[in-house]
């Protein structure tokens, strides 16, 4: 009973959480939010996780999220294999689809666009130490020690466990808190990218 009270404690926080930072972002200009959302992009382009990665796994921004897309046009430009992924709402896993334009993006599941379900899939087990791959990893907020709240339906959760590169964070510098909630399927990012920098992070 106890560890129950605990995780619907943990649920109740972060979608406290959600609700407070979704009406902060909203309150964003639009020319605040594309400033804000190039900076990230041109920090993360110029770190050096970028530079040795030859595998970057996107995401599609959707209700908000910052807009990464910038960092897909100029690694493909690069020569770099990058995925999008395909949702699968009936289990909540996804699979990174490799793409070889933005052209080939169409508008899927939530509503989010997303690659072929035809086009080449990036299995974990297929990386190896020369891929150096990194996951570029949406979120609400997180917390100094990389543990995040996103949306609640665990999908980036699940598919981390099995992921061996570098986890990346895409936040907002005003939305990375001291210490959030977290449960024990909770996975932290190894890098944070903000409009204020990028920093590497340790899970305590």
């Amino acid at each position: 009973m106890i560890h129950k009270n605990k995780g619907t404690e943990i649920r109740t926080r972060k979608n406290e959480i959600r609700t407070q930072y979704k009406a902060q972002r909203a309150e964003l200009s639009e020319e605040e939010r594309a400033a804000r959302d190039n900076r990230i992009c041109e920090l993360f382009l110029s770190s050096i996780t970028y530079r040795y990665a030859k595998v970057i796994l996107m995401y599609a921004p959707f209700g908000g999220e910052i807009d990464i897309m910038p960092i897909a046009v100029k690694a493909l430009a690069d020569g770099k294999t990058v995925a999008f992924p395909r949702c699968n709402k009936e289990d909540s896993t996804m699979e990174y689809h490799v793409i070889g334009s933005l052209d080939d993006l169409t508008v899927g599941t939530f509503g989010i666009r997303e690659p072929s379900e035809a086009a080449p899939i990036r299995y974990a087990a297929d990386y190896t130490p020369e891929d150096h791959p990194v996951c570029l990893i949406p979120g609400l907020v997180f917390d100094r020690a990389g543990y995040r709240v996103g949306y609640g339906r665990g999908f980036y959760d699940r598919y981390l466990t099995s992921f061996p590169g570098v986890r990346v964070g895409i936040v907002y510098a005003d939305c990375v808190l001291g210490e959030i909630p977290r449960g024990r399927f909770d996975l932290a990012v190894d890098v944070l990218v903000t409009d204020k920098g990028v920093r590497a992070v340790h899970a305590n």
